[in-house]
């Protein structure tokens, strides 16, 4: 369930009026200090003699500044790209690129209050960019100015262009901030005329005349799913039946919504309206809550655009500032910045939503995986774990903890998680069990418990039979303990029909016939296993092995050899000492001194598992 609101490919191609700081590549090299701004040369002009005096080493002056600003703008470090642009504008205070993107990355890092005073003075000293002045009517409407920005924004005319849509929505909350309730009305009628736009205006629309009292007409529009039927529509839709007394039906439409059980907000009006308890329309408490909703709707649409627009960001940051209890904005702000591996900047939006009893169960579970994929695996497992605490009964969230603690090689802890996951999912589906009890069976057998292991390898086989990183496991398992040689056979056969290109897989196959004794079916899948992991020491020392078997003692050589050079460590689960000896005695001598000391052959490796 999310905000997205429809047709948000068009709405965002609407926005054509408003647009940030031309590329690095499009912008002159920045200008001694002291130069005046030039105008453009007529095509026949001289080029400009070069200044006399040396110019400031690379590290002064504006050159430093604004290189690391973009430096800084290209890993998205929004916090060091303000304050590097900040400085370059002082030491160009006239030039636009400079201006706007110090704005940019000042509301990107969160930064308002200093954006709003620089999009103010850039105003003042002259004709404002698109993007202050965007910025500048946020500050009217965070003031309460109305009539302010109804006096910035204009009036309507008739020939007025589609993509004058964001000033006409916020002409319309603007009318009603200043007691125009009958022109406000009128003016998002007149937008919801616009081609393609309709569902969209017709959502603000219904907040207005909720907001004045209108709850029939406002009820009336939400009906419609194609203007209602997201989260905040649910919710303004429940709370208005709740005011017409018609709580019977709001409890019906929030209980057959699809995925309600992670959807706190809705859940928590649910209960209000099943005991009776007094509900109020606050969906949108004020006008300016309305025009958040408005930047909220466009950071949508430019967010779920197939080029992501930086200025979603914008927008959402926007929203968040001038109505900091709306949940969605904060959301969308935090998984904004997390998309950008800006996690830090993002956690205290994540916090903002904890404190209102407002963390999303899917938005949890996508910053664990993003976290975990950073490698900042402190901050998912304590993540992990505030789910499991305020969603117990959430199977996810025990998944996503175990597959946490497995992935750390926790494997003992990740049991008692994927135990809780799976007695949730007693009666769930068939389908819905069989990764847990994959992932347990994973997090059992690296605990040596192969028994209770096995159960479930075998029982996730059951109901898929065709995930071939499943057959891959199990049968990889069965031929390190020597057991059920043939059908283990077969299970990695079928896997490797299932994903023929699979390395990992490929590498199964023919480790499974090199322990059966099978050299010469071995060495066609271990090539082919090598021409797509040709950088992973375990494969190379497989092949290595499977060589001297054949007789091909060189090429055994040159693979072990190639093994050592990629540094080879225990997590590849190569013993580079074993490599050496291989080289120095050669492979039947190695294995003959473990078989005297009692060692078994050729430990077996870690099967390799999905992650997911």
């Amino acid at each position: 369930m999310t905000l997205t609101r429809p047709n948000l490919p068009l709405i965002a191609a609407l926005l054509v009026s408003l647009s940030l700081p031309a590329s690095a590549q499009d912008r002159p090299e920045p200008r001694p200090e002291g130069d005046a701004p030039a105008a453009a040369p007529a095509a026949t002009a001289p080029a400009p003699a070069a200044p006399k005096a040396d110019p400031a080493p690379l590290t002064f002056g504006l050159a430093g500044p604004f290189l690391a600003a973009r430096m800084a703008t290209v890993e998205n470090d929004f916090q060091a790209a303000a304050r590097f642009f900040v400085q370059a504008v002082a030491h160009d205070p006239g030039d636009r690129f400079l201006q706007d993107s110090a704005l940019v990355a000042l509301i990107s890092a969160g930064e308002i209050d200093r954006a709003v005073q620089l999009a103010n003075r850039i105003g003042g000293d002259g004709e404002p960019t698109e993007l202050s002045r965007l910025i500048h009517r946020a500050d009217l409407v965070h003031a309460g100015n109305w009539d302010g920005l109804l006096a910035d924004v204009g009036t309507p005319t008739d020939v007025e262009s589609e993509s004058d849509l964001l000033a006409g929505m916020l002409r319309g909350w603007g009318l009603l901030g200043a007691g125009k309730a009958s022109e406000a009305l009128a003016e998002f009628e007149r937008l919801s005329r616009l081609e393609g736009v309709g569902p969209m205006v017709n959502y603000h629309l219904a907040m207005a005349r909720a907001l004045v009292g209108d709850y029939e007409g406002a009820e009336a529009l939400l009906a419609d799913e194609a203007t209602g039927a997201h989260i905040l529509g649910f919710a303004a839709r429940g709370q208005i039946l709740a005011q017409l007394e018609r709580r019977d039906e709001a409890v019906a439409m929030i209980e057959a919504l699809p995925g309600v059980e992670a959807e706190p907000q809705l859940l928590a009006l649910r209960d209000k309206l099943k005991s009776g308890q007094p509900v109020a329309f606050d969906v949108v408490r004020t006008p300016a809550d309305g025009i958040a909703q408005v930047f909220l709707t466009f950071a949508s649409a430019l967010a779920s655009s197939a080029d992501p627009e930086p200025l979603s960001l914008i927008h959402a940051r926007l929203a968040a500032w001038l109505s900091p209890d709306t949940a969605e904005a904060r959301l969308m702000v935090a998984q904004i910045l997390q998309e950008r591996q800006q996690f830090d900047l993002a956690e205290p939006e994540f916090d903002a939503l904890r404190r209102m009893g407002q963390m999303r169960p899917v938005a949890e579970l996508a910053r664990i995986d993003s976290l975990s994929s950073a490698d900042r695996t402190d901050e998912a497992e304590k993540a992990a774990l505030s789910l499991t605490a305020a969603y117990p009964d959430l199977p996810q969230a025990w998944i996503a903890l175990g597959d946490l603690l497995r992935q750390q090689e926790k494997f003992a802890q990740a049991v008692p998680a994927y135990d809780k996951a799976l007695a949730l999912l007693e009666d769930a589906p068939a389908d819905a069990r069989w990764f847990p009890l994959y992932a347990r069976g994973i997090a059992l057998e690296r605990s040596r418990q192969f028994d209770r292991a096995e159960a479930d390898f075998l029982a996730a086989i059951e109901i898929r039979p065709d995930q071939a990183s499943l057959l891959n496991y199990l049968g990889y398992s069965w031929i390190d303990r020597n057991e059920n040689l043939d059908r283990a056979l077969e299970l990695i056969q079928k896997a490797v029909e299932l994903s023929p290109d699979d390395g990992y897989i490929l590498d199964s196959l023919a480790w499974a016939y090199y322990r059966l004794g099978r050299y010469q079916e071995a060495v066609a899948p271990m090539e082919a296993a090598i021409l797509t992991m040709s950088q992973d020491p375990l494969v190379n020392d497989h092949l290595g092995d499977i060589y001297w078997k054949v007789g091909r003692f060189r090429e055994a050589e040159i693979q072990w050899q190639r093994a050592l050079s990629l540094d080879p460590t225990e997590t590849d689960d190569v013993d580079p000492d074993r490599i050496r000896a291989k080289l120095d005695r050669g492979l039947d001598a190695v294995l003959a001194e473990e078989a005297a000391a009692g060692q078994p052959e050729t430990p077996v490796p870690t099967p390799q598992a999905a992650a997911n």
